[in-house]
């Protein structure tokens, strides 16, 4: 089957959960020997695990100012091919993921009701490319925010179109109040151009439909890992924390360190140690100089990984005893634990969102997430070898039967089937 994966771009700085989980969904059905191209919108897909088989489309440079700037108007291409410069685009790159969706009002309806000149000038291109190479089986877009897409897809060419869900609402729920609704009503309108749509959890699947009731089926399917490259017999000497996903303060290392320094003063648990990975932008360098100040008291227990890349993911894994990503916000699947549980790696995760779901019995939830309760469920499964031997066969087993790459594959070319 051959299926056009048509994703956003990040610039490759930071470990972005919907990022990961295109990667892993083109990883796995490849793997299935399924034909898979990947096709990126906004920024350039850099990093040599993860790359792109067609051009750029909407590049994140013209189309904002044209956006922003232009509205009805007509953007001179001189602007436009100045903007879309391989330079221009590596300076986005180094500024992109920011977490504010201010002043993102307009772009991001359009991609999302696909109704303006500009929308529609940049989809003639995407679809005439479409058009002109191999056609394929199913197109699966990313994101609901992606859906104008469908719609200009659907009015000029029959291919089934399936559509992932995960973690719209961060981004949508933080525009102003009249935007965020609109962007809701017409994800509602333009769900009739999608055949399919897949959430990568049942706490998300609940969360999709009851923001979107004109939506009536959402499938679900679990992200999934290739188990041979992250599996590990060899454990850290000496207990290690491991947090592994972008340095935020949505994302919690705040409460992580805060927890860390608790127990070191304390010495609950000799020899610990902890490993911070999962990269950052330009808006989070005053959060991690903040952590680093946290953390400096006992600095040489901290193993710091200072650049991003895809394929630093498994090492990670293999140099902690467990993983602790104490998120702010109710994520649809955190996909550290699926990597972690490949590798036999217990979680120690706030009891929020799809934590409960996705972690099982394979760790310790605690609630509320403060740094507190946080040390507390830390001491408990670093302190407990029968607890810890525990959560660590429930995560394989969750590993081997949930959260493989050919469990996802053959989830995904089922739904495709359809």
């Amino acid at each position: 089957m051959k299926i056009l994966l048509i994703i956003p771009g990040s610039g490759d700085k930071f470990y972005c959960s919907n990022c990961f989980r295109d990667n892993l969904y083109a990883q796995a059905l490849r793997n299935a020997e399924q034909d898979v191209v990947v096709m990126p919108l906004y920024l350039p897909l850099t990093d040599k695990l993860f790359r792109a088989d067609s051009p750029l489309f909407f590049p994140a440079t013209s189309y904002y100012v044209a956006q922003k700037y232009f509205g009805k108007g007509e953007m001179p291409a001189v602007f436009e091919k100045i903007l879309d410069s391989p330079s221009i685009l590596r300076l986005a790159s180094s500024f992109s993921g920011t977490t504010s969706a201010k002043g993102m009002e307009q772009m991001t309806l359009s991609m999302i009701q696909g109704s303006d000149r500009h929308f529609a000038k940049q989809t003639e291109k995407l679809i005439d490319w479409i058009v002109n190479h191999d056609r394929p089986d199913v197109i699966h877009l990313s994101s609901s925010m992606l859906i104008g897409i469908a719609k200009a897809i659907k009015n000029r060419i029959d291919i089934p179109v399936v559509c992932s869900l995960q973690d719209e609402e961060i981004w949508i729920d933080n525009l102003d109040k009249k935007y965020a609704e609109e962007a809701w009503k017409s994800i509602g309108k333009n769900s009739k151009y999608i055949d399919r749509f897949i959430a990568s959890s049942e706490f998300y699947r609940a969360a999709a439909l009851a923001k979107t009731p004109e939506i009536k089926e959402i499938e679900r399917v679990y992200p999934g890992v290739n188990i041979e490259k992250y599996k590990s017999q060899d454990y850290p000497q000496e207990p290690t924390i491991g947090f592994f996903y972008r340095m935020s303060y949505e994302n919690g290392l705040d409460i992580l360190a805060q927890a860390f320094v608790k127990l070191k003063k304390e010495n609950a648990i000799p020899d610990l140690k902890m490993k911070i990975g999962g990269g950052y932008t330009r808006e989070n360098k005053h959060f991690v100089s903040r952590i680093r100040n946290i953390l400096q008291p006992f600095q040489q227990d901290v193993i710091w990984l200072n650049h991003y890349s895809l394929d630093e993911h498994p090492s990670f894994y293999r140099d902690v005893s467990l993983i602790c990503t104490p998120l702010r916000f109710n994520e649809a699947v955190g996909l550290y634990l699926c990597e972690a549980f490949a590798a036999g790696r217990p979680a120690v995760a706030p009891d929020t969102g799809s934590f409960s779901e996705i972690a099982g019995n394979a760790g310790v939830l605690y609630s509320p997430n403060n740094s507190e309760q946080l040390a507390e469920a830390l001491r408990k499964i670093l302190t407990d070898s029968v607890l810890y031997e525990k959560c660590k066969e429930n995560a394989l087993l969750l590993s081997r039967e949930r959260y493989s790459d050919a469990i996802a594959a053959a989830n995904l070319l089922k739904i495709y089937s359809k």
